[in-house]
């Protein structure tokens, strides 16, 4: 009885990682059942929701096991979803026993993550890069990168004192507008639109978008509600955040270029 719980806690905690991390449905579902095929567990069964793991093992035994696992949605971390993943082959190549993947495990879902300057300049590169990308001048490039740097300082800020997600979304989105007005009003010559564009790219859902219409594609139906109406709220809050300061710009005399 405690072997079949222990292989089916393993296999739903490398589940639950993997869908915290941005794990497809489909491949955290074949995940845990070969996991658990590897340790010869037998009569399995696992069902993968988007946020949500039950699995059952050895049905119908004396050690029978079943489990129910809660799993909020998290952001996406391709580097713990390439661990995970060859943790799990090398536990179906049998290279792995189960004290042995349990430490892996363990040391991969508590993998430091990037320091925080690196997140900061990634941000302000990826604002700055968009911005031109859909067509602003190296100015407004220039612009774009500045309060990239400073969107990603008030996500970190917001991180540490554990704002809700759907609020800071509002608030950040509200934040870059702002900043964004301030080159206009000084005459200089910018893109305001372009600006915005760039700057709001790193709080676009489009991974949570493009799983969606992944787990429709797999019949995951359920699944994929939940990440589309999950994109969805998410570029609601942005573009109201955005409207919204825009809106109370224009009230205040300000004038868009």
């Amino acid at each position: 009885m405690n072997e079949t719980r222990d292989i089916l806690t393993l296999a739903v905690e490398i589940g639950d990682a993997m869908l915290q991390n941005g794990g497809e449905i489909y491949r955290v579902e074949d995940t845990v059942m070969k996991i658990m095929a590897a340790y010869q567990l037998e009569d399995y069964d696992v069902y993968v929701l988007s946020n949500g793991i039950f699995a059952s093992a050895n049905e119908g035994k004396e050690d029978a096991c079943s489990m129910i696992r809660h799993v909020p949605l998290g952001s996406v971390n391709l580097l713990k979803i390439s661990k995970l993943n060859q943790l799990a082959r090398d536990i179906c190549d049998k290279k792995c026993t189960i004290s042995e993947a349990w430490v892996r495990m363990d040391a991969i879902i508590h993998h430091k993550k990037d320091p925080l300057w690196i997140r900061v300049l990634c941000t302000g590169i990826g604002s700055g890069g968009f911005a031109i990308l859909f067509g602003a001048n190296f100015l407004d490039g220039s612009i774009a990168f500045g309060i990239g740097l400073l969107l990603q300082l008030l996500m970190l800020w917001f991180e540490k004192h554990h704002v809700g997600r759907f609020a800071n979304l509002l608030i950040c989105s509200m934040f870059v507008t702002a900043l964004s007005l301030f080159p206009m009003c000084m005459g200089l010559p910018v893109s305001q639109d372009k600006i915005v564009i760039g700057c709001i790219m790193p709080l676009v859902p489009g991974i949570a978008f493009t799983t969606s219409i992944r787990d429709f594609y797999n019949s995951d139906y359920l699944s994929g509600v939940i990440h589309l109406l999950d994109a969805l709220l998410t570029a609601l809050f942005i573009s109201v955040g955005v409207g919204l300061t825009i809106y109370i710009f224009q009230s205040l005399g300000g004038a868009m270029s």
